[in-house]
């Protein structure tokens, strides 16, 4: 197929059908409303109430708000072209989305390994908890987080559209990267497989800093004498483990799949499973086994009603 100048790209989406665009914009309005609501909570709590200004909430509120951006680089452009019935999305609105989601996916792995490291230093470390996580740690901490992102989204999108298309088809929901790799017209991908390889080095070394900051969490929990102490360790813990396995799982089952030249249901439940389940279900299972959160939403809704009523 001969190459062309693109002026911009045609988002398959889910179905050709219009009252099945219909059906998925719905559902994932839905979704979106819930994520947004659910995290808006969270940075609302930890942002309101005193008795959350710790390391742990100071982080938990930076991935409430990447979480945020995170689901808002796919999912409301999905719903506008759903209702619109067009899938349209010009050259400049594809770099932007491919580089914004490439940065909140990055940066969402590496603000999890920041997170492990807090906690394994909080049950580990307890006596230097305070000296190790202080205000700079954890500034420098969140700063990390977004630089990396940066320029992991730099590098897959000067790498991408480095190179020329010979098709305008994508075949998902949004500009993803490898479904734009497959629209390439030569060897050109080389580059971006150089970035994606280097990249997936630095993810491996994320997941395993991850992995074995747990074993250590674990081994120390366990050997506590104290079966509260054992079960206060394991409520702060579970619920950033189970958002770990989540948000990892659904990223490998994705890039691991067996290549293809169209999307299938599989394809697009797959991409659903990583890119908009983690942002909705993160709040849900923080706020529902935390009862530090739901005490103070409880305090805050309750002091914004007496001054309405002041």
């Amino acid at each position: 197929m001969a190459n062309f100048t693109l002026s911009g790209f045609l988002l398959m989406g889910f179905s050709a059908k219009p009252e099945l665009e219909l059906v998925h914009a719905s559902l994932f309005l839905i979704l979106y409303t819930v994520a947004v609501i659910g995290n808006l909570l969270i940075i609302t709590a930890t942002s309101m109430d005193n008795s959350l200004h710790s390391p742990m909430y100071f982080f938990l509120k930076h991935l409430s708000f990447l979480d945020l951006c995170y689901i808002s680089v796919t999912v409301p452009r999905s719903i506008y072209n759903s209702f619109m019935h067009s899938g349209y999305i010009s050259i400049g609105e594809c770099i932007v989305q491919g580089f914004a989601f490439v940065l909140c996916s990055s940066a969402e792995l590496s603000m999890l390994t920041v997170m492990s490291y807090d906690r394994y230093v909080a049950i580990c470390l307890p006596l230097r908890y305070e000296i190790i996580m202080d205000v700079s740690t954890c500034v420098h901490g969140v700063l990390g987080v977004w630089v990396s992102g940066v320029i992991s989204g730099t590098m897959h999108t000067a790498a991408i559209f480095s190179m020329h298309f010979c098709s305008s088809k994508v075949h998902q929901f949004f500009c993803d990267i490898p479904q734009l790799l497959k629209l390439t017209c030569s060897n050109e991908y080389i580059s971006e497989v150089g970035v994606s390889g280097f990249l997936a080095i630095v993810a491996f070394l994320c997941v395993t800093f991850i992995g074995l900051s747990y074993t250590k969490i674990f081994s120390t929990v366990l050997r506590m004498p104290s079966a509260e102490g054992r079960a206060k360790a394991f409520s702060t813990c579970l619920p950033h483990l189970a958002v770990v396995l989540l948000f990892i799982s659904t990223g490998v089952f994705e890039f691991l799949k067996p290549p293809s030249n169209s999307s299938s249901a599989l394809d697009i439940l797959l991409t659903i499973m990583y890119t908009v389940v983690p942002p909705t279900l993160n709040p849900m299972i923080y706020s529902l086994r935390n009862q530090s959160i739901k005490a103070a939403l409880r305090r805050v809704f309750q002091r914004r009603k007496a001054d309405l009523f002041c």
